[in-house]
This record gives C-alpha cells, structure tokens and sequence, in this order.
C-alpha cells in the first residue's frame, strides 16, 4: 500500500526532513521548515528536466502512474503545511515545446505581484544571448495553470487552505530538437533559474507566512548528499597525492647560491627538480572521472568543478616544469598582476627604506620559537579543547611552513624576536587556525583550500601581523620586492636582470635579492609570490568596501567564494570558525582595523 502524507509525516518539526521514495519513481525531499515545495511530473526516459527541481530545499518527483495517489497526497500535504505556516506555495514545473524560448508564469499576478515580477526579472537574467538563445517571460492570470496536464488542484479548494499554486512552463533552450543536452549550458541554466526560484517564493513566505527563515538562500539544499562527500574527499586525495609547491622547488638551490656569489653574480646553472611520485595523466583521468557534473546543489557544483579545473592546471604544471610553458600556466593559475598591487608594490619601496641593522638585533631559535607556538597552542585549547597540533623541528626543511594544519622548522632557524611574534600569527594564528576551522566543516575542500584561495589566505596572513603589531619595514619591503620581480618577470627580464633591480635599485641585501629571484624563476618563471601583497591589497579593498574579517576565518577559501560561503552557511552547510586568533584581543586591533578600513596605505602599516 502506498504511504500517506500521515505515516511520512506525523509531525513537522523545526530543523527535520522527510527524506523517501515514491509509487513508481516518485520522491519527496520535505525539509519541515520550509513552507514552499517545488513539484515535477517525471515521464518515460526523463533524467535531466527534473534536476531543476532538485537543487531546492522541498521538491516532489511525481511518479508515472497512480496520479489520483499523487493529487490525495498533495492534497494532505499542502493542507498540513497551510495549517503549520499560515500559508503554503506550491510551484510546479513543466518543459515546453522543444523551439520555445519563453517561460511562461500562470498565476495570480494580482494577489502575488511582488513574487511573480520577481521571479520574471531574475529568469530574464539568464545568460541567452551569448548562446544565440533569447530567453522572454510572459505571467499569465488563468484559472486553469496546468496547460495539456490533467490538473493536480482545483484551485478554488487550494486557495480555501491557505495555499498558493503556480505554474511555470520552462524552454527547454538547453537541449536541442533531438533532445541532446548541451551540459555547459544546462549547468548554467540551472543554477540561475533555481536561484530564480528561490528569490521568488522568499517573497512569498517572507510576507504571507510565519515561517522564520530570514533569507532565500535558506530555500537551497540543507542536506548533502552522501555521492558530493565521497566527490570531496577523492578531491583532496587527489590533490595530497603530489605536494605541489615542492615538485617546482629546485633541490640544488644551496649551490646555485654558492656560485652566483662567488663568481660575483655573474653564473648560474640550471634549476635541478626531484622526480615526479605521481603520473600527472593518470590523475586527471581520476579527476575528470568524478561526476561532478551529476550535483544538484548549485554552490557546491561550482565550488568542486573550480578545484578540479585548479588541480588538472597545477598537474599540467608538473609536466611542463623547466619550460616556458611552465611561465605561461603561472600567469594563468595566479592570474597576472594588476596595476594597483604594483603600485601599492613601488609606493612601498619609495617610502620604507631597508634596515640593515635589523638583523644585529638578539636572535631566538628554532626551539625558542616551537616553546612560543605550543603558548599559543594552549591559548586555542581554551577555545576548543579538541584542537591539538604539532610542531617538527626538522634537518630537511628548509623553509618554515605548515603542512595539514602542523608546523615544520628547520632546525637551524633563528629570527628576532618582533619576527617571531610577527610568525606566530602568520602561521599559527592563520594557517594553522584556518586549517582547524576548515577541518570542523562538512567539506574536506574547506580544510585543504577551495580554488585560489591562497592569495586571501596570505593576505589574512601579513594582515595578521600589522594586528598584532610585528610588521617591519623590511618584511613588508620583502613582500613589495617580491612583486616588482614579478612585473619584471611578465616583462621578459632574465635572472641577473631582475636580481640587479631588487640588489641595486632597491638596495636589498644580496641574501634576500637572491632569495627572491631564485624563488620567481623555479620551475621556469613561477608568480606564486607576488600573491602576499596582493591578497593583502584586496583584503583592505574588502574590508573598505564593509566586509567583514572574522567571516574569513571559517576555513580555507577565496574573497570571490564570499557570497557562496555566505550561501551556504545561510543553509546550515558551514559553521562558524570554532577558533578566533589571539590578535583579536590585542589593545590596538580595533583602532588599526578601523585604519584600515578608511583605506590605510600599505606603506604606512608599519
């Protein structure tokens, strides 16, 4: 026997879902908070139309018989719903004709005008005319709204509790006469109609309902699939099988620098690479075999398809290491370099001055240092006593870094002491503290870095030591030289050229001009560096613009991905950061943080 609305759902109650198969292909995705169901007749053959409905909170599939069954139970479903919220919208979608490019809205445009000009204003923003389509909308107030369908109401009945219908007929503009989908386009679709969608019935239940959710990103999927979860962490094994930054080091850096001092900057030989672990091939075959095509939830099938096209670019990478190539997928990944960054960049280095007495100051070492990390440490136990953490103090490292949320240390490192506790926030207080906040998120991809997220990462990073009051000339004159020798770079500058305007124009030291240089130019030209002071850069024009930080502490992710986090943590998807960092509680942070935002000059942070 089939189930009725009654033995599904006994009770609606706040922050549950009735999740269940249907009679003869039937589905019901009911989140019991949301007074808005979405409904598509399933026919003979059909598996692409009904993803338009997919991608909302509550959708019905109805079956391909047994119709009477499906009308009883819209019946009690919509007479539960109107009896718990006051009011009830049920919006049912259908194709049209296959040459229609016309959405037609069949509703009471006079009861209703607010959410059905809304609906018509944002279906017309789908892209069309770059696809040769031009998409139109007509709302027509018909008392009959299930054009050639035997009707699923009898309107006046629906209206006596407390329900609204509407229909809307879709063109089928992404597939063609044959049926043949064009599945770029149809992603697209999708995601701007569903949004489409769910801005419209937000007026709905915003003015005509008791319901409590505040914004229509709350009408999106609150529930991921167990298929998206098994997408995420193949992603991040994928992505961990090759350490990346790594592979485009040279390993024979230490003697490259040995020669170029004593022949007095004037020889160096070629950049020596470790060999590859991996088949970068054989990796995109497993990437591209990841049906992230088949995810309904709009923001996470962007979010997923924007890593997968970063990772394949990276593997390309590997391959072309030692090319020109390698320079020209650099520019790509990293996305050049704007004016204002290089502006920004010189202004820096006209203003601020290098310190060479700096370094004569008292030095800490490695140890000192992995005694002030494991302080704080404790402070962020205090936050959340399950946050643990390690630190390496290590022989074959050679760099500071973290790795998986833990601190690396070559064993012979020192730094002074306003470095230090300039470090700790930049590593500690943000590599490490976004790693955690991520790792508590349900997505993997939030722990280990969504696309192009390392430009506001680094640029939470030396914003963090400003905060905290550690950031010295010479540090952030390290950052603008890094970017000058990137402009260099894309001019088509050599090694010796681009040394000899951070040692003699800018007056480095030969030590840091070498460093810089050495770094741009691994793997055949690399613009990873020049991304410090420009996530900083947009960070300030963020936060000028009113955003806000702590929001950017919930894991790993790019300024771009703000709305989109945004959106799903509306949705219940993504929390709030479990850690805040120390800086947060530093007697200036307000004061410098409201410079900021009035638009503070790099030069002057320090």
């Amino acid at each position: 026997m089939a189930p009725s609305v009654k033995a599904l759902v006994p009770a609606l109650e706040q922050g549950n879902r009735t999740v269940t198969p249907l009679p003869h292909g039937g589905y019901l995705f009911l989140e019991h908070d949301v007074p808005a169901l979405l409904i598509y007749r399933d026919g003979p053959n059909e598996t692409t139309s009904k993803r338009l409905v997919r991608g909302g909170a509550s959708y019905l599939i109805i079956g391909t018989n047994e119709f009477d069954y499906y009308k009883k139970f819209i019946h009690d479903l919509t007479a539960l719903m109107s009896e718990k919220f006051g009011a009830f919208i049920v919006l049912e979608i259908s194709i049209g004709a296959t040459n229609s490019e016309h959405f037609i809205i069949r509703g009471p445009s006079h009861k209703l005008p607010v959410s059905l000009d809304v609906l018509k204003k944002e279906l017309l923003k789908i892209k069309s005319r770059q696809y040769n389509v031009t998409l139109g909308v007509t709302i027509e107030q018909l008392k009959q709204r299930q054009a050639q369908q035997e009707p699923l109401f009898d309107i006046s009945g629906i209206r006596k509790k407390g329900a609204t219908y509407i229909s809307l007929e879709v063109p089928p503009v992404y597939q063609n006469q044959q049926g043949v989908i064009y599945p770029v386009y149809f992603r697209d679709f999708r995601d701007q109609f569903i949004k489409a969608i769910q801005k419209a019935i937000f007026e709905f239940v915003r003015i005509q309902t008791t319901s409590s959710l505040v914004n229509y990103n709350a009408l999106g999927k609150r529930a991921i699939h167990k298929e998206v979860f098994k997408i995420d962490k193949e992603l991040s094994k994928i992505e961990n099988s090759y350490p990346f930054l790594l592979l485009v080091a040279p390993v024979n850096i230490q003697a490259l620098r040995s020669q170029f001092f004593e022949s007095h900057f004037k020889k160096l030989d070629r950049y020596h690479y470790r060999l590859l672990p991996v088949d970068p091939d054989i990796l995109k075959r497993k990437l591209y075999n990841l049906r992230i095509d088949e995810i309904d939830d709009p923001a996470i099938s962007y979010l997923f398809d924007e890593k997968r096209e970063e990772i394949d670019h990276e593997l390309t990478m590997l391959k072309e290491r030692g090319s020109k190539n390698f320079f020209y997928s650099s520019v790509r990944l990293y996305k050049g370099l704007d004016k204002d960054v290089l502006a920004e960049a010189q202004l820096i280095l006209q203003n601020i001055n290098e310190n060479h007495e700096e370094e004569k100051k008292a030095q800490i070492n490695s140890q000192e240092f992995s005694k002030l990390a494991h302080s704080e440490f404790d402070y962020f136990k205090k936050q959340d006593p399950n946050f643990k953490c390690k630190v390496h103090i290590r022989d074959d490292v050679n760099v500071m870094m973290i790795s998986k949320g833990e601190l690396y240390l070559p064993r012979d490192y020192t730094m002074t002491k306003k470095d230090a506790k300039a470090l700790i926030q930049h590593e500690i207080g943000t590599h490490v503290l976004t790693y955690y906040n991520g790792a508590q998120q349900p997505l993997t991809q939030m722990a280990s870095g969504l696309a192009n997220y390392d430009a506001l990462q680094e640029g939470i990073a030396v914003l963090s030591e400003y905060l905290c009051g550690g950031l010295s000339g010479n540090r952030l004159r390290i950052l603008a030289g890094r970017v000058v020798a990137g402009a260099a770079l894309m001019e088509g500058a050599d090694f010796h050229q681009v040394f000899f305007e951070l040692y003699s124009r800018y007056d480095f030291t030969k030590e840091r001009a070498f460093n810089m240089t050495s770094r741009m130019f691994q793997g055949g030209g690399f613009l990873k560096d020049i991304i410090y002071l420009k996530g900083l850069v947009r960070l300030r024009n963020y936060l000028v613009n009113g955003g806000e930080l702590q929001p950017l502490l919930k894991g790993k992710f790019a300024l771009k991905h703000v709305n989109v986090i945004q959106d799903l943590t509306d949705r219940d998807l993504v929390i709030a950061p479990k850690l805040t960092p120390r800086y947060f509680e530093h007697k200036n942070f307000n004061k410098k943080l409201i410079n900021l935002k009035k638009g503070l000059s790099l030069s002057k942070m320090i």
